[in-house]
């Protein structure tokens, strides 16, 4: 890796320099996945610089999820992170889709329910109401990336329960099987911490850095909400990204 040189007179902490840098190149493409970066040691040598200063670069790039450690190994480049916008009303399958990449499912759960009050007035309907509940864990190129929690009005899409959702498109089952259009969603997102059933369905470790995103979609009239639904997304593999204009 072909190092820069630090600015140990800048008020700019010197374990940031270094992790910037770093940054620059694997956003770059200088820097590829799965490529080592150097130790510890190496980077204390190289920038001439305290081994504290060179673990929190790396240990601040892992946290970001620029690199995973691996033990007696070192610390290597991690796969790149999907951007994952907020304009558009899109579901996983079609995101993927459009990243050229496969998509997949697991169903843990497929069922119909009665909605609790919560639940209830997020899809204006009356406690007594029945309601459709898909969860399951998205994979892209076999990797698990999210759980989707799903909560359908039945009442506007009564059957859809004998649908298997571990190879199609919900939002493309609404459209084509019940000729329901979605207008907009209201969505919501938090920083959170994975637990034991999180870290087992994805694939990390209980406690690793998790994206939550709530959403409440309603359909053409953009009165009625249709769905509301939460996901878990792994924070190692997603950044939520918008584009504002002045």
């Amino acid at each position: 890796m072909n190092r820069a040189n630090v600015d140990k007179r800048s008020p700019v902490p010197l374990y940031y320099q270094i992790k910037e840098t770093i940054k620059e190149k694997i956003e770059g493409g200088s820097l590829e996945p799965h490529e080592r970066l150097p130790s510890e040691r190496e980077l204390e040598e190289d920038y001439g610089i305290s081994r504290m200063t060179a673990r929190r670069a790396l240990t601040e790039l892992e946290s970001e999820g620029y690199v995973y450690r691996e033990q007696g190994k070192g610390s290597f480049v991690a796969e790149p992170k999907l951007r994952q916008g907020l304009l558009q009303l899109t579901g996983f399958t079609e995101d993927m889709k459009n990243r050229q990449m496969k998509p997949g499912a697991r169903v843990l759960e497929n069922r119909v329910i009665e909605p609790d009050e919560e639940l209830a007035n997020n899809l204006s309907i009356d406690s007594g109401s029945n309601v459709f509940l898909l969860q399951r864990v998205r994979f892209a190129e076999e990797e698990p990336l999210a759980i989707e929690t799903t909560h359908l009005r039945y009442d506007l899409c009564e059957g859809i329960k004998d649908y298997d959702f571990s190879g199609r498109s919900l939002y493309t089952t609404l459209r084509e099987e019940f000729n329901i259009t979605l207008s907009r969603a209201e969505q919501s997102v938090e920083a959170s911490l994975a637990d034991e059933f999180e870290a087992k369905n994805l694939q990390v470790d209980q406690g690793d850095p998790m994206l939550i995103t709530e959403r409440t979609t309603y359909i053409g009239d953009e009165k009625t909400p249709i769905e509301y639904a939460r996901s878990t997304y792994r924070g190692d593999r997603y950044k939520l990204f918008v584009k504002l204009k002045g």
